[in-house]
């Protein structure tokens, strides 16, 4: 029999009575203040952490577009205005008084109008939800410590304002462990009347920017380095090779002014101009990052193009729900002109991919009957001062390589569902259900995109993991020139820690991902080198067909100029070989046809030194030159022993390899 316990010295107490296991005690877990105290302190890595999850938290507000606005490269204020549903006083209440309790997933999302009515893993239009424990508003602490909320729901003729100062959590606070209640910050809120009455959606703005989250945004530590630099020797700056990035916001000054020292009176560097509307603008950024590949880089990286600015902003466009630049690979028709595809199989073992027949009427995700399609199904904008972002993956129109017998990328589509059944729900997370590509290309722009992405309900905070989810088996090169998405239909979310930018690995869901895409990768390899090698044959038969066209071309050349008959054939040279196994095939006739024989003969010591006596290209050369030799009249004039000489010789000189 087991007894309740409520509160810690109700624990202690029966406890200390309990003589046996049959004494029983139950008490409930509880998350100490200083826990909740360093989370609203920020637990983010970069600022544009901070950035993604409010664009997160626009979309679960079905918002169609979120804009954001800087005063860059100074920093000094970030504004971020979407065209969600807004927060009810109720909603903003809650939220206020339940960091990390989000009103989302359960029952109470319904009854704020943060959820569905029908389900509370989904927004009011029927979005799969990105947030989960409610802190991504409180993220901006890594941004600053006080931000203004103004928000108005459809039909209010108010709207609410909430000003907030964060307190910063500190080990030296005073008083006993006992006594230690942390305060997040205060708040100040108001309503205000509202003209706009059919308007919606919430505005965040960010002042008083946190110094160290500033000189971030501004690249301070490169700028810095590169003025340390200019100051230095001649011999300092060999050792310190720095260059400034490709495209920049601008630098500015400790006085707050902005350099205008890059050329033309420019204070910035972009790949844009002021003309271009902002779907242009980004494209022009990622045409930009294809076009620094050359010999001297094959494999540009963004950290050496971009300022911390223009990265930050590359980064969230690979982050949050939006559509691609050019369209999702699984809307390509199976049968294209960009790639070719394959299938793979979800069998761990002797699995092998199989080439996709050829349909130019019936798209990848209607063939394979894949689903993932969230970026599309509901329009979702994100804007950042000049740039309209969408997700920077190219499958079209890249580069190839001149070292490559493949010069289409390969692509391998897979899905797979587990559904745990020997694992309890509580320890398994319940049902994962995936589908994911693999996308193989010679190059691969930028480096960063080398790897492997996970999206959940269309985002990400992960990025691409270079390790393939620590694949270590020696593929060093190929997985260079790999790119690879997973879109998670159910499940994962579970394994994803608190900052959602890493995963619990011990996770059942993250192990069988892991244990999958493995599968997938050897798959690949094993096509990869199929298709290679298949492709190199193909190559070097088309190289050796056009060298005997072209040793053909020149013996009827010689020919007919020495004879002046365009109607003339060259005689029929055979080595003794050839003759041999003639003999035992063709009529009399047919061996009468043969006007010069080329001997093979070898001493014993010169045939154990090679393992043939001539490629068949060698071959070709060597009747090719006796035929030329023959229509000159050279060999008719010598004799036979003279003749087999001269061939043989012929034969060794053309036959024999350089050697180092």
């Amino acid at each position: 029999m087991s007894t309740l316990a409520n509160t810690e010295e109700e624990v202690l107490a029966k406890l200390k009575q309990s003589t046996s296991s049959s004494d029983l005690i139950e008490a409930t877990l509880k998350t100490d203040d200083r826990v909740l105290a360093r989370v609203t302190d920020g637990i983010y890595r970069q600022p544009g952490s901070a950035l993604r999850e409010l664009i997160s938290n626009a979309y679960d507000a079905d918002a169609t577009k979120v804009t954001i606005t800087t005063d860059a490269p100074r920093f000094d204020r970030i504004e971020i205005t979407d065209n969600g549903h807004g927060m009810t006083p109720e909603a903003l209440s809650h939220v206020i008084h339940h960091i990390g309790g989000s009103a989302k997933r359960n029952l109470n999302g319904t009854e704020l109008g943060v959820t569905s009515s029908t389900d509370p893993f989904k927004s009011p239009m029927g979005r799969k939800l990105i947030g989960k424990i409610g802190i991504g508003l409180f993220s901006v602490a890594q941004l600053t410590y006080k931000f203004q909320i103004i928000t108005k729901v459809k039909n209010d003729n108010f709207r609410t304002i909430a000003t907030v100062v964060l307190k910063q959590y500190s080990e030296s606070i005073g008083g006993s462990e006992q006594d230690f209640q942390f305060e997040s910050g205060k708040v100040k809120l108001w309503r205000e009347k509202a003209i706009d009455t059919e308007s919606q959606g919430t505005t965040i703005v960010l002042t008083n920017i946190r110094p160290q989250t500033k000189e971030t945004l501004q690249s301070k530590e490169i700028w810095n380095a590169l003025e340390t630099n200019e100051e230095a020797d001649q011999e300092d700056k060999e050792v310190l090779d720095i260059t400034p990035p490709k495209f920049h916001v601008g630098r500015v000054t400790e006085e707050k002014d902005i350099l205008k020292d890059f050329g033309d009176n420019k204070y910035n560097s972009l790949p844009w101009s002021k003309a271009d509307t902002p779907t242009m603008a980004f494209k022009k950024l990622v045409d930009s990052v294809w076009s620094q590949i050359g010999p001297n880089n094959p494999n540009p990286d963004i950290s050496k193009i971009f300022d911390y600015y223009l990265k930050m902003i590359w980064d969230l466009s690979l982050s949050v729900p939006i559509k691609y630049i050019d369209r999702h690979i699984f809307d390509f028709p199976v049968e294209n002109e960009h790639f070719d595809c394959f299938e793979l199989s979800n069998k761990f073992r002797r699995s092998r991919a199989e080439s996709l027949a050829s349909d130019k009427n019936t798209t990848i995700r209607s063939k394979l009957g894949l689903i993932n399609k969230e970026e599309n199904e509901f329009p979702f904008e994100v804007k950042i001062d000049d740039l309209l972002l969408s997700r920077p993956i190219k499958y079209t129109n890249l580069p190839k390589s001149a070292q490559h017998n493949l010069k289409k990328p390969l692509v391998f589509f897979g899905k797979c569902s587990e559904e745990f059944e020997r694992i309890p729900v509580e320890f398994s997370g319940g049902k994962l259900s995936f589908e994911a590509y693999l996308f193989w290309n010679s190059k691969i722009a930028p480096s960063d995109h080398q790897g492997s992405l996970i999206r959940i309900h269309g985002a990400s905070g992960t990025l691409f993991d270079t390790s393939f989810m620590d694949y270590r088996v020696a593929e060093a090169t190929r997985l260079r020139q790999l790119t690879c998405e997973i879109f998670i239909n159910e499940g994962l979310d579970g394994a994803l820690n608190i900052d959602r930018e890493s995963f619990n690995t011990s996770h059942p869901h993250c192990v069988f991902i892991k244990k999958w895409l493995h599968s997938a990768l050897r798959q690949f390899a094993s096509a990869q080198k199929r298709i290679a090698k298949e492709k190199n044959t193909i190559a070097k038969k088309a190289f050796q067909e056009a060298s005997y066209d072209e040793i053909d071309s020149i013996v009827i050349n010689t020919l007919q100029s020495t004879t002046s008959d365009e109607f003339v054939s060259p005689p029929k040279v055979l080595f003794d070989t050839e003759l041999k196994s003639m003999k035992a095939t063709e009529s009399p006739q047919e061996l009468a046809s043969v006007s010069y024989v080329i001997k093979t003969e070898e001493s014993k010591s010169e045939a154990s030194s090679k393992k043939s006596t001539n490629s068949p290209l060698n071959q070709k050369k060597i009747k090719a030159i006796a035929q030329i030799l023959a229509s000159f009249g050279l060999l008719e004039s010598l004799s036979d022993t003279k003749r087999d000489q001269l061939l043989i010789a012929i034969s060794k000189v053309i036959s024999t390899e350089g050697k180092s």
